[in-house]
Order: structure tokens, then C-alpha cells, then sequence
């Protein structure tokens, strides 16, 4: 079994207030949701309003299969435009 997850930052340079962060935020998880068969959740930078932290992972039997799905989560959420992308980091485990 591996484990594949993906920590992404986005930076908010217009943003001026959490609930401006928040609606971001809800339409990035929901569109990722329904797009791909993937955990995603915001994981850190919770009080500040300019910047976005989601960890996402994903649970198979194929390492190349995982490694190219959050591939193209992550240039999904790229292609969204509602953020600029700081950074990103993926790690795939074998358990």
C-alpha cells in the first residue's frame, strides 16, 4: 500500500479578511472534491487572511498512478486561478 500526500501554500495578495480567505478556501476543497477521488483538507495558516495551507493525500496500490493524480491535482489547483501558488511538496510512503 503507499500513501501519497501533497502539501500546497497559496499566497491571497488582495485579500483583506478571513471571511474572503474562507470562501476561497471552501470553493478550492469543494471543486477538488468533485473533481478527483482524493482527501483534502486546510491544514495550517488558519487566522492569517493572506495565506492558504491544503494537505491533500491519496491511499493506493500503485505509486505511479498516485504520484500522477496529485500531479494533476496540483496543477488543477494551479489552473484555478484563485491563488498564487507559494509552494508545494509531495511524498509518497510505502507502508
Amino acid at each position: 500500500m503507499f500513501v501519497g500526500t501533497l502539501r500546497v501554500e497559496f499566497y491571497l495578495p488582495d485579500n483583506r479578511s478571513l471571511k474572503g480567505k474562507r470562501k476561497i478556501v471552501k470553493s478550492m476543497v469543494d471543486k477538488v472534491r468533485h473533481r478527483f477521488n482524493v482527501s483534502i483538507a486546510e491544514i495550517g495558516s488558519n487566522d492569517n487572511w493572506q495565506k492558504i495551507e491544503l494537505g491533500i493525500s491519496f491511499v493506493g496500490n500503485d505509486k505511479r498512478h498516485i504520484d500522477s493524480s496529485l500531479a494533476k491535482v496540483l496543477s488543477y489547483l494551479d489552473s484555478l486561478y484563485l491563488a498564487q501558488l507559494m509552494n508545494s511538496k509531495m511524498e509518497i510512503i510505502h507502508i
